[in-house]
């Protein structure tokens, strides 16, 4: 007779296989849940990039010697380049607010997706 047994029982293995499946129940949600907010804190961060160019725009501009009446902000004084994404802004022109427009580019992991912000025109504080 054998007196030197190694190795697991089925009772063993079933118990680790069941607490796997629970991990797994728990883990594969919560896993693309945080792709989902890590997707909009991205377009966070592209918005933040476009808000940035305005106020360096604006920077430029007042030391160069304009007044803030005289700056214009659009896609040429601002470009639209941001990597995988596109930004866009838009003002009514003279005091008006300008509003930040990202959008995902094709091929992207956020092709077409879109996220505005709006934000106070520099100077009219």
């Amino acid at each position: 007779m054998l007196t030197n047994k190694k190795g697991f029982t089925l009772l063993e293995i079933i118990a680790v296989l069941i607490i796997l499946g629970i991990l797994m129940a728990v883990a594969i949600p919560k896993y693309f849940d945080l792709q989902i907010i890590a997707k909009d804190k991205t377009m966070d961060a592209v918005i933040a990039e476009g808000v940035g160019r305005i106020h360096m725009h604006f920077g430029k501009e007042v030391t160069g010697g304009n007044t803030p009446g005289q700056i214009f902000y659009n896609d040429t004084t601002l470009g639209t380049d941001a990597g995988d994404f596109s930004l866009s802004y838009t003002s009514t022109g003279g005091t008006a607010d300008i509003t930040v427009t990202v959008t995902g580019r094709t091929g992207t992991s956020l092709p077409g997706q879109t996220k505005s912000r709006t934000v106070n025109r520099p100077g009219t504080d």
